[in-house]
């Protein structure tokens, strides 16, 4: 054989293969069986070196070689495990003879679970049929404790060794794979519980243990290396001669100290390495709680304190060492309580949390690798069945199984699933723990990423597990390819799975399946948090009935989306918008197509529709807008340009003001919707949001205002007799308006050369009424109100007046307030000459030369601590008040315009309408601490988000933290806050996470206030 020929088996270095067939004694002609088996493996060279390993290190390499000629059996087994464990490989390099334990009868078959728990024991010197067995260290080389332990673990490898040669050649399912680790590591903490006993005799002489399988130990579906998690329950024994139990306290110390003995055994190191860790986290009160408690204990706990969480946990809960007798008593106690954790009145909440807290909990940047909690990882598939079977093992209890896949088979047998979506979780599940095996089996450690193919180690790495995997033309392309198919079809069974049943009963289609009664459905749309069920099954029936396309899309679309309504602050409103908006649109081809094609445009209006009033107006006035959810570019907020010439084309195609102005309004409403969603879905920053709301009011305006002009000159018979300018001021001239903010502005006119002054204001009085009236009038799309209270003198001041007026207006009546309020001055629509003038003729007054002297700075400080004191509203609590509470808009806002009012004629980027750039200015100018800036730069966006969303989510708007806490809650859920932290078992609810931001974020804000504004 040559080296050509080794490359073309698979060989990387053929050269050096070639080498090492011959060094390891093997005839390259003669022995191609042996270097065939070699070339199977996962990675043959790996797999050759091994072979050499072994055999350097056995006294008799012959008879290894021999064996490996005479048996196909030893060859194919030996190996696979060499060329895809290089930690069994080390194993068997420091066990000589160990290769055996791939031949023969016993390495072809499963043991049952009774025969390796004996044979474990036997290992100890424990009699298994003992009532609590103990070990008997002699059967060690030296009598002591720590070979006896050791024993153990190199018993535990074998036998490890043993199932991983029939895994890795095919012998054995992935279930039955993972069911036999689960009770080999039963087995051996039960040994390791003999060995405690034996280390501490007169503490197994005070109780009884039992050991408590959780997770996926107790669900019999363990990996090769996990955390086996337990709960420890133990019983005081009678006092020898005394019909008296042991004191119990005694007792649970005495426990304590052999459960501790008993988790050192698989978890301590040594020259096996780590077994595993064993963990007891899952016990009551976690961490904090005792190692150990009686079953009153247990009983105690669950009755009173226990979240829901803990009885998903409990879900896989067995009795896997220790007193049997105590371990079914144990399960007798809680098994009623966790059948029946659905009843419970946070049920559905406490499974949100759970489910947010999955998703936190995944590293950054390994999202896309992550068999486990990734999207379409394994915990989909878990979370999915194990809710399922809460709610509905109440009452079947042929659904209480603690493994997924016997589950999920249950579940589809009994009409819960539909069997060919079981069929491909099943599948799916079956894949991505059989790649979690092949990850864990290389180095015998814990881990469910994907090697990173960037870079020739990670490629070379996924290429050992595509073979491994069967992939063998391109394993890195197929396994890859696989992997995101398995992905995908898991991400879209992982929504279907709750919902497809439902559909089936609401819909009366004909299928062969069993179908859930009508108040099973209820329950289960009850339990994804619907307030409604019986309405929500309305809706359910009417969207998806019938034989039409649109139907068969919605039977589709909406096994989904249910579970997206249920993520949503509002289910209820997100279902009925939902057929609303279907009905307006669902025979519609594109919107069809849409739906089909992308099922991100659902899942996005599942989102706005649950959570945003706003936003589900704004869309059922205009539902073909939904197609602008298909893509973030959609979302992107238009230029001021764009907008101003779609605005002219669209009054060009009507003949009346009113249809122009309303061809206007509804452009604004668009717009208003792009806001809103890029807002909800975290597409736009605060700062855009506010750019975009203020673009799209000045366009309005501007187009009203030449609609109003035409108007009035037309009416009047007349040539047009002034120039007309709208200014904006307050959020609307800073560029930052809200959702609900009304649009402050100012009129000024310049009578043209030989108009009398008394007609062109007569003109222009006419045409800024005309304007308000337009842009007012009642009409299906929403108002665009403005206010003129901030002209000068206010309401008793005339409305409009000429830019020669507030000349001498604020050439001698102007106060300080209105230096500071025509900082956010900002000329928007009408004639380019005059908004030019306008400003040349503000600028010296509120940036004036030399900067506002001392008094001038005291009557600031006067109005905005008379401001607080006047005009918060009754009742509310200044803390919360996002606009003029503590550390809210006015504090911040009021620091920035003092600071701009001293020192903008000296520094020329100080002279914006902007609050966050003035904030940026005066930093870069030292006039403000960095830091400092920081801290008033963050209230000011959080307030401002919190103010934009209360409108966005109750559809009215509002300047406080919502006091109804289902509406805070909401407000919450729509800006993001929810649980992240991972050691935290007892998890904040969204609306404490945000109140806590808030005071905290708003405390900082109003102590640098306080600092800046008020002293030199």
């Amino acid at each position: 054989m040559t080296a050509g020929a080794l490359a073309r088996r698979g060989f990387s270095d053929s050269i050096r293969a070639l080498r090492l067939v011959a060094e390891a004694g093997l005839d390259a002609q003669a022995d191609t069986d042996v270097i065939d088996a070699l070339a199977a493996a996962p990675d043959p060279d790996q797999a050759l070196l091994g072979l050499i390993r072994v055999l350097e290190s056995d006294a008799d390499p012959d008879e290894v070689l021999d064996a490996l000629r005479e048996d196909r059996e030893l060859r194919a087994r030996l190996c696979r495990v060499l060329g895809t464990s290089p930690a069994l490989a080390d194993h068997l390099v420091r066990h000589p003879g160990d290769w055996r334990e791939l031949r023969g009868a016993d390495a072809a078959r499963s043991p049952e679970q009774e025969e390796v728990r004996r044979g474990l024991m036997h290992t100890v010197g424990a009699d298994p049929n003992g009532p609590a067995p103990v070990a008997d260290p002699a059967v060690s080389e030296d009598g002591s404790a720590t070979a006896l332990r050791h024993l153990l673990r190199v018993a535990y490898r074998r036998r490890v060794l043993r199932l991983a040669g029939r895994d890795l050649t095919g012998m054995c399912t992935v279930d039955e794979v993972a069911a036999e680790l689960a009770d080999l590591a039963a087995s051996v903490l039960d040994a390791s519980l003999a060995v405690a006993r034996a280390e501490h005799p007169e503490d197994a002489a005070l109780c009884r243990l039992a050991v408590i399988g959780m997770g996926k130990c107790g669900g019999r579906e363990l990996n090769y290396v996990s955390d086996v998690d337990v709960v420890f329950v133990a019983e005081p024994v009678e006092e020898p001669g005394s019909d008296e139990p042991v004191d119990e306290q005694a007792a649970m110390r005495a426990a304590t100290r052999l459960a501790t003995a008993m988790m050192r055994v698989p978890s301590e190191t040594d020259a096996e390495g780590t077994l595993w860790e064993v963990d007891p986290a899952l016990r009551p009160e976690g961490r904090n709680g005792p190692l150990v408690r009686p079953l009153s204990g247990h009983r105690a706990y669950y009755e009173r304190w226990a979240k829901t969480w803990e009885f998903q946990a409990l879900l896989k809960a067995r009795p896997i060492a220790g007193d049997a007798e105590l371990g079914r008593a144990y399960m007798d106690v809680i098994s009623p309580m966790v059948w029946g954790a659905a009843n419970r009145t946070d049920f559905v909440e406490d499974v949100q949390a759970m489910r947010r807290r999955v998703v936190a909990h995944i590293p950054a940047g390994e999202a896309e690798r992550e068999l486990k909690l990734g999207p379409g990882g394994l915990r989909d598939i878990e979370f999915s069945v194990q809710l399922l079977q809460l709610v509905h093992g109440r009452t079947d209890e042929r659904l209480r199984s603690g493994n997924t896949l016997e589950a999920l088979r249950v579940l589809s047998e009994h009409g819960y699933v539909g069997r060919g979506d079981a069929s491909g979780l099943a599948d799916s599940y079956r894949f991505l723990r059989r790649l979690e095996h092949l990850l864990q089996l290389e180095r015998l450690r814990r881990t469910h990423v994907m090697p990173d193919s960037a870079g020739p180690e990670g490629s070379e790495h996924l290429r050992r597990l595509g073979r491994a995997l069967g992939f063998t033309a391109d394993p890195v392309r197929e396994l890859t390819g696989a992997r995101r198919r398995v992905s995908s079809e898991v991400r879209r069974l992982h929504e279907k799975l709750f919902y497809r049943p439902l559909l089936n009963a609401v819909a009366r289609l004909p299928d062969e399946e069993a179908r859930l009664s009508p108040e099973q459905a209820r329950d289960r749309l009850e339990a994804l948090g619907f307030v409604d069920p019986g309405g929500a099954l309305r809706h359910l029936e009417s969207l998806t009935s019938g034989v039409s396309r649109r139907a068969s899309i919605q039977r589709t679309l909406l096994p989904v989306m249910l579970g997206w309504f249920s993520d949503s602050p509002d289910p209820d409103s997100a279902l009925l918008g939902f057929r609303q908006v279907s009905e307006a649109l669902g025979t519609t081809p594109w919107y069809l197509r849409l739906l089909r094609d992308d099922v991100r445009v659902a899942e996005r209006m599942a989102w706005l529709l649950g959570t945003s009033r706003y936003a589900t107006e704004l869309l059922l006035r205009a539902p073909e807008a939904v197609a602008m959810l298909a893509d973030d570019a959609n979302l992107a907020r238009h230029s001021p340009r764009v907008l101003a010439a779609e605005a002219e084309a669209a009054q060009r195609r009507y003949d009346t003001a009113e249809e122009s102005v309303a061809a206007v309004r509804a452009l604004r409403r668009r717009e208003l919707l792009r806001t809103a969603a890029a807002d909800l879905l975290e597409v736009s920053s605060i700062q855009e949001v506010g750019s975009a709301l203020t673009d799209i009011a000045a366009v309005t305006i501007e187009a009203a205002l030449r609609l109003a002009q035409n108007r009035v000159v037309a009416a009047s018979r007349d040539e047009p007799l002034t120039r007309v300018c709208v200014v904006a001021m307050g959020r609307f001239g800073g560029g930052e308006l809200t959702y609900a903010s009304d649009a402050d502005v100012m009129y000024v006119h310049d009578p043209l050369p030989g108009v009398d002054k008394g007609a062109a204001t007569k003109q222009a009085m006419a045409i800024v009424r005309e304007l308000a009236r337009l842009l007012e009038m009642p009409a299906a799309e929403p108002p665009l109100k403005v206010d003129t209270d901030l002209r000068p003198e206010g309401r008793s001041g005339p409305v409009v007046r000429t830019l020669e007026s507030y000349a001498v207006y604020y050439g001698r009546w102007s106060q300080v307030w209105e230096s500071q309020a025509l900082l956010r001055a900002k000329p928007v629509a009408g004639d380019p000459g005059l908004r030019q003038a306008f400003t040349e003729l503000i600028d010296p007054i509120r940036y004036p030369k030399g900067g506002i002297d001392s008094s001038a700075v005291l009557e600031i400080r006067k109005l905005k601590a008379r401001m607080e004191s006047e005009r918060l509203p009754r009742g509310a609590d200044p803390t919360l008040h996002t606009k003029l509470g503590r550390g809210g808009l006015s504090d911040v806002e009021w620091v920035a315009q003092l600071t701009q009012l001293r020192h903008a004629r000296e520094y020329p980027d100080l002279r914006t309408t902007g609050t966050l750039e003035a904030l940026e200015a005066a930093v870069a100018h030292g006039l403000l601490d960095e830091e400092d800036g920081e801290v008033l730069a963050q209230a000011w966006k959080l307030a401002s988000r919190v103010r934009g969303m209360v409108m966005l989510v109750r559809g009215r708007g509002g300047d406080s933290l919502p006091t109804d806490l289902r509406v805070r809650a909401a407000v919450a859920g729509a800006m993001g806050c929810g649980g992240d932290d991972e050691d935290e078992e007892v998890w904040e609810g969204p609306s404490d996470r945000l109140t806590e931001s808030y005071l905290r974020t708003t405390r900082r804000a109003r102590a640098v206030m306080e600092r800046v504004f008020y002293d030199d």
